[in-house]
C-alpha cells in the first residue's frame, strides 16, 4: 500500500507498507520515511532529523485495522530518541511556557513536560531491532550512530545530553524506563521511543525473519551460504543479521562468507565466517563506491569464485 508521509526533514514522500490482509498484519520499515537513504550527503544533520514519517506510517496501519504492526528499524537518518514519531501519534511535548515544541532534537533541552491526553491508540508493535545498544552512554546510540549520520563531536555531545534530558521526562510523565534496555539505542534511538511510547516489545531481527522464511530448512538444502552487508565490524556481533546467518549455518555444519564494503580487522569477526571478502578493491571516492557498487560486488564474487574453485592448501 502506498501512503503520504515525510522524510527526515519534514519533506512530503510517498512511503510503503505491506498489508496481509488474512492476518491484518501491517509491515513497515522506518527507513522507508525516516532512513538516511532519503537525504543528500550535504542534507545530514541529526539536530533537526526525525522520525515524524515513521509515526505517520504506524498511524496510517493503525487506522487500516491492523491488529498487528511488524517494525523494521534500521538504516536511520535521525537521534531522537523516537520524539518524532511520538509527536506524530498524539504526543505533545511543551516547553516550560505549555507551548508545543517542534519534535526535533534541537529541541530536546527546551522540553518540560508530555501531555499524553490524545494520544492515538495502537495494535501490538513487534519491533525487528538488530543491536543490543542501550540508549545513552559510551554504547548509546549518540556516541556509536550519530556520527555516521553527520554528527561532529559537539553534536555527539548536544544530543547525548538532550536525549539523557529527554528520557528523564519520560521517565517522570511516562512512568517508564527503559534506557538501559539492550536495543534502546537502535535506529537513533527508535527502539527507546518504541517501548516508551508505543509499549513495543523488541525481537532479534534475524530472529523474526529467520522464522519467516523457514531459514533453517532452507539450511539443510544448502551446500554454501553468502551473507553480507556494507560494514563488518565489532557492531556486527551485536545482533546484526549476518552473525546471526553465521551461527546458524555453522550450527548446521555449513560454511559461510561475508561480503561487505568496509571489513574492519577484528578477531572475533573472523570466527563467525570461513571468509570474508571485501567489495572495494581500492581506493575510490564515496561517489564512485556508490555509483559503482554493482562492478565492485562483481569482481569480490568473482574473487570468491576462482577460491572455491581452485582451494589453496596450506
Amino acid at each position: 500500500i502506498r501512503v503520504d508521509s515525510v522524510d527526515p526533514l519534514g519533506r512530503p514522500i510517498e512511503c510503503r507498507i505491506v498489508w496481509v490482509a488474512e492476518s491484518r498484519t501491517a509491515v513497515i520499515e522506518m527507513s522507508e520515511a525516516s532512513g538516511l537513504h532519503r537525504l543528500l550527503h550535504s542534507e545530514r544533520d541529526p539536530r533537526k532529523a526525525n522520525t515524524f514519517g515513521t509515526g505517520l506510517l504506524i498511524k496510517d496501519a493503525t487506522m487500516f485495522g491492523a491488529k498487528r504492526i511488524l517494525l523494521g528499524i534500521g538504516g536511520s537518518a535521525t537521534t531522537d530518541g523516537g520524539f518524532g514519531m511520538a509527536a506524530a501519534l498524539g504526543y505533545r511535548f511543551l516547553c516550560s511556557e505549555g507551548e508545543v515544541l517542534e519534535p526535533i532534537p534541537a529541541n530536546f533541552p527546551k522540553i518540560a513536560s508530555i501531555d499524553a491526553s490524545d494520544v492515538y491508540p495502537l495494535p501490538e508493535i513487534v519491533v525487528a531491532c538488530d543491536v543490543q545498544n542501550p540508549l545513552l552512554g559510551e554504547r548509546g546510540t549518540a556516541a556509536v550512530f550519530a556520527p555516521q549520520k553527520g554528527a561532529d563531536e559537539g553534536a555527539v555531545r548536544f544530543l547525548e545530553g538532550g536525549l539523557s534530558h529527554f528520557s528523564k521526562i519520560v521517565d517522570r510523565d511516562l512512568q517508564c524506563n527503559h534506557r538501559d534496555t539492550p536495543g534502546a539505542g537502535a535506529a537513533g534511538g527508535l527502539g527507546y521511543g518504541l517501548l516508551s511510547f508505543c509499549k513495543a516489545s523488541l525481537r532479534s531481527g534475524f530472529a523474526l525473519v529467520s522464522e519467516a522464511v523457514h531459514f533453517e530448512s532452507l539450511l539443510a538444502q544448502a551446500d554454501l551460504v553468502v551473507t553480507g552487508e556494507g560494514s563488518l565490524d565489532r557492531q556486527t556481533l551485536d545482533g546484526k543479521g549476518p552473525a546471526g546467518v553465521a551461527d546458524m549455518a555453522r550450527a548446521a555444519g555449513k560454511p559461510v562468507l561475508a561480503f561487505a564494503a568496509f571489513v574492519e580487522e577484528y578477531p572475533a569477526l573472523f570466527q563467525h565466517f570461513d571468509a570474508i571478502f571485501p567489495i572495494i578493491d581500492r581506493v575510490v571516492s564515496f561517489e564512485e563506491a556508490c555509483r559503482d557498487a554493482d562492478v565492485f560486488l562483481h569482481r569480490a564474487a568473482a574473487r570468491a569464485a576462482r577460491l572455491i574453485s581452485h582451494p589453496i592448501s596450506i
